[in-house]
Formats: C-alpha cells, sequence, structure tokens
C-alpha cells in the first residue's frame, strides 16, 4: 500500500500523458512554450478568476505574491502557526517578519478570532506594519475566507490565499486560488492537482498584479527579458510539466469525487475512535490529506499498529512554525498558541488518493480500530 500512489494514476492517464509530452518534444519549446499558456487559461477558467500564472513552484508562487504586493523590511505578514515551512519561509525571504497566529481546533485552518487579535495587538505596538494575509488552506480544506476578507478589509491588509493543498477545494461553490488579492498553489507531484517534478502558479484578478507577477517571474523583465525594470526570480513552469498537468486537469473532476468517497468511508469507520475531519457547512475539500487525532492521545501506538499491518502513515506537521529553530529570533515559546502545538502532538495523516481500494480502506480502518 501507498501513502500517495502516483504509479496507478499513471497507469490510469499514461496514453493520454505520453501524447502530450510527445507534444512538446516534437515543437521542442521547452520554456514557456504553448502548453504553458493553455495551461494558465485553463487553470484561470477552472478557478473563476481572470489570471493565471505558471512558476517554477508553490514556493515561489507564494514568494511572487508578496513581491508583487512590495512586501518587505518592517512590514508584518500574518499567517497561520500550523502549516509547511514554505507558508511562513517566504515572508523572512522578502525581509518582512512573519506574525504567527493560532487555528481553529476543527478546520487546522487559521483562526480568525485570533487573526483580528494578533493584528490589533501588531498595530498597536507599532514596531511593525501590518500589511498582509497568507491564510492557508490546510489539508485540502479552504480556510474561513467570510470571516478572513473582511477582517483583511478593515485593516487594508493583502489577501493572499495559500491554496497549495487546497486546489480543487470550494467554499459556497466559489473554487480554491479565487479568495484574497492573490492565490498560491503547488503543482509538487503529492498535490491534488500535481505534475512530475516541480511546478506552481498564482492567481489574480487584477491585471496589474498579474503584469507584475509576469515581469517577476522572469528576472523582473520590461519589454523583453534583456530590459528588467525591477528586481525578480527565475521561476518559469515548464513547457513538459504544464503539458502533464493539463492531462490531469481534465481527470481532476473524478479523482475529486474518488477522495471525497475515501474521505466518507475512513470517517465512517473512525469517528467513533477518533476525531475526524470536519468540513464545515458549503465547504468542499480537495482531501489532500485524511487527517485525525486519537480521542485518548495514542499517536505512537496507532503509529506502530499502522506500521505492524503495512499501512504507511504520515504526521503534519510535529512542529509548529513559532517553534522552528529557523524562527528562534521572533521569540516563539511553547504555550504561546496551544491548538496548533496540540495539534502538532497528537494529529497524524492516512493513505489519501483517488486510487485506493476498499480492501486498502478497510485494512486501515480495522489496523486502528483493533
Amino acid at each position: 500500500m501507498q501513502f500517495i500512489d502516483l504509479k496507478r494514476q499513471l497507469e490510469h492517464l499514461r496514453p493520454a500523458i505520453e501524447a502530450r509530452i510527445s507534444g512538446v518534444l516534437e515543437h521542442g519549446q521547452f520554456i514557456l512554450g504553448p502548453e504553458v499558456q493553455e495551461l494558465e487559461q485553463a487553470l484561470a477558467d477552472y478557478c473563476g478568476v481572470r489570471h493565471a500564472i505558471g512558476v517554477a513552484n508553490g514556493t515561489d508562487a507564494l514568494q511572487l505574491a508578496l513581491m508583487a504586493a512590495d512586501i518587505g523590511p518592517g512590514d508584518a505578514v500574518f499567517t497561520s502557526a500550523f502549516s509547511f515551512f514554505a507558508s511562513a519561509e517566504v515572508i523572512s525571504l522578502v525581509g518582512a517578519t512573519p506574525v504567527f497566529v493560532d487555528i481553529d481546533a476543527q478546520s487546522y485552518n487559521i483562526c480568525p478570532n485570533a487573526l483580528e487579535s494578533a493584528v490589533e495587538a501588531v498595530d498597536s505596538e507599532g514596531k511593525l506594519t501590518p500589511r498582509a494575509i497568507i491564510a492557508v488552506d490546510l489539508f485540502g480544506l479552504p480556510a474561513d475566507y467570510p470571516r478572513i476578507k473582511p477582517i483583511a478589509e478593515k485593516h487594508g491588509l493583502t489577501l493572499i490565499e495559500d491554496a497549495a493543498q487546497s486546489f480543487g477545494g470550494a467554499l459556497y461553490d466559489q473554487k480554491s486560488c479565487s479568495f484574497g488579492q492573490m492565490a498560491a498553489t503547488s503543482f509538487f507531484p503529492a498535490k491534488p492537482l500535481g505534475c512530475f517534478g516541480d511546478g506552481g502558479a498564482v492567481f489574480t484578478d487584477d491585471d496589474g498584479l498579474a503584469d507584475k507577477i509576469r515581469s517577476l517571474r522572469v528576472h523582473g523583465k520590461g519589454k523583453d527579458k534583456y530590459d528588467n525594470v525591477r528586481i525578480g526570480l527565475n521561476s518559469r513552469l515548464d513547457t513538459l510539466q504544464a503539458a502533464i498537468l493539463l492531462v490531469k486537469l481534465a481527470e481532476l473532476p473524478n479523482e475529486l469525487r474518488a477522495r471525497q468517497r475515501w474521505a466518507d468511508e475512513y470517517s465512517g469507520r473512525l469517528k467513533s475512535e477518533f476525531i475526524t475531519p470536519s468540513v464545515p457547512p458549503g465547504a468542499t475539500s480537495a482531501w489532500a490529506q485524511y487527517t485525525v487525532c486519537p480521542r485518548v492521545g495514542r499517536r505512537e501506538a496507532c503509529l506502530r499498529r499502522l506500521k505492524e499491518k503495512g499501512v504507511p502513515s504520515a504526521i503534519y506537521y510535529g512542529k509548529p512554525l513559532h517553534l522552528q529553530p529557523a524562527f528562534a529570533n521572533l521569540g516563539g515559546r511553547e504555550g504561546q498558541f496551544p491548538v496548533a502545538e496540540r495539534c502538532a502532538a497528537s494529529v497524524f495523516s492516512l493513505p489519501m488518493h483517488p486510487y485506493l481500494t476498499r480492501e486498502e480502506v478497510d485494512a486501515v480502518a480495522n489496523a486502528l480500530l483493533k
């Protein structure tokens, strides 16, 4: 059993993927070739936004969004204390200061009440200028944007959606990657929409921001790549990855239905003994991960049992961001964000991908319940 079975997906999609790759090899435009523009339009149409800009990876997508918003030294950017390192790393990379916020215990996403308190505290202190929010859609579930967006508007903050795990998710029929001024996603192979290498994209409805991101992804180019009007990055989505993503994007609706089916199966089997994922009314998760919490705090015993039965598992994330050594200069301390710390110490994730079988789901559930 695989935690994420990319081989089964390839077996299903191989003819279409090989045809697309062959087309790229034939025309030979390996960097920003026609498939990149085709994919960008397809992504924008799928998410219901004006612009999707393909870039080299999801981390660059977040950094480019911050750069397009002119975020830098002296600025405070608010983000979740419980996420992958990149969500906060990019804030430091542009010279700004991450300000961590505790999470909601049910969704694992940033807590709107805690967010507003954090913004007001930074504003009152006066040492940093509140400038932006990076709201993380953890495990596939979009954050609570109906409550987050008014906070951003009230305080004049740029809202950036970190949709690295939520592509395909939705809130009230509005797709992930369409919330806030900008959104960023990742096409890392294990994501709900993944390529066969690194890739990412930035989404926006703002024409000016889109033009700026297209410049920034190619060394801050102006009229051409030898006319450099700003400091940028070398962050282009290569054509082969775009060709592969076009095939996978067409298959995504079927895969999302399969992910939902297996999530429902897991929840039905495990809810009596575990705290299973909570999806609020009107929301749809992309189920990048299926994450549970033992009701009696026995994570290590559960992981040992799964290993004994040949069932893979993973911990996302074992250390909250405010306790990461790289952010020691920010003065994070144990007990500062109790919900994030409790989740980091207790949750774990089970195999989740569209090509699971009922026998495999039963094997996972039986191992845990026994």
